[in-house]
């Protein structure tokens, strides 16, 4: 791992840590094999990182009409386009792992219309940039335009809230000038 700063502010030690935090920190570092930086950059605020991990999980543990893919491939093209190297590099590997596919994170990252997704995907994407980038224009109309690809309510009600906390992440990222772990690259690009 690189010795280069994480973030532009401090990063506590996991030892001093509320017992609540530090087990969970913990745990995601045992999953993974390493801690994703983004946990010690936001518990620099032990309050905020509870409430953002626990809408984090809300979005992206719940049983949901999009698949965890599909949910990745929101924050990876989402991520791209608020200019977000933390969110592209780290979901990009969770990307390329759920979708069993070393090139789809790039593809969406760079392209998302051209990448090797479904029309149905790619309705998605256009719609979690419509609400990134101009959410004030929708209409029911974009809602009948999903519904045709086979999503409800509640899936758009996903894609949605998906997109607008992935802002968020972009945005505090950038703003700490978040690194990604070295780790990240590696994943899901080749036999393990």
């Amino acid at each position: 791992m690189t010795a280069a700063k994480i973030s532009r502010y401090p990063v506590p030690d996991i030892n001093d840590l509320p017992d609540d935090i530090k087990t969970r920190i913990l745990a995601v570092q045992e999953k993974a094999g390493f801690l994703p930086n983004v946990f010690l950059v936001m518990v620099h605020r032990p309050d905020e990182f509870r409430a953002f991990f626990a809408y984090h999980d809300a979005l992206m543990e719940k049983e949901s009409g999009l698949s965890k893919a599909e949910r990745e491939m929101i924050i990876v093209a989402t991520s791209n386009d608020n200019g977000c190297l933390y969110c592209v590099v780290a979901h990009g590997a969770v990307l390329r792992i759920r979708a069993r596919n070393a090139l789809i994170a790039d593809q969406v990252a760079v392209n998302y219309r051209k990448a090797d997704i479904t029309p149905k995907q790619k309705a998605m994407l256009d719609f979690a940039m419509q609400v990134s980038n101009d959410a004030q224009s929708i209409r029911d109309e974009d809602f009948e335009t999903l519904r045709g690809h086979g999503f409800s309510d509640e899936d758009i009600w996903d894609i949605a809230g998906i997109t607008a906390f992935f802002g968020l992440s972009n945005r505090m990222a950038n703003f700490t000038s978040m690194r990604p772990n070295d780790e990240f690259y590696a994943m899901g690009r080749g036999p393990s």
